[in-house]
């Protein structure tokens, strides 16, 4: 178990959220356009929430997921920077310090 959930992606881009938060709103309008208008056929206002209701688990199912629609524009990370001496900061800190003395003689 530990090891299917180390080989699924966690991850979504960034316009990948925005096309999920699109079709997640998308589909809760639909559904809830439709739901009014048949529970308003029905007389039945509980026909509008179980309408409505199926529009948001649809809407969960395929937006909460990071399905791979949702992974196609990766972000390009810049590579880490080596790690640099502390001695040889020092020193470059001190000779910048001689150098601000020198000049303002």
């Amino acid at each position: 178990m530990i090891g299917l959930s180390k080989s699924m992606s966690t991850h979504m881009d960034f316009q990948g959220q925005k096309l999920a938060e699109q079709l997640f709103q998308a589909i809760i309008l639909l559904f809830g356009v439709v739901g009014f208008i048949w529970g308003y056929i029905c007389e039945q206002f509980v026909q509008t929430m179980y309408v409505l209701a199926a529009g948001f688990l649809l809407s969960c199912i395929l937006t909460l997921p990071p399905w791979p629609m949702y992974r196609r524009n990766p972000l390009e990370w810049q590579k880490a920077r080596p790690e640099e001496n502390p001695d040889e900061d020092s020193k470059d800190k001190d000779k910048k310090q001689q150098k601000k003395k020198s000049k303002s003689k």
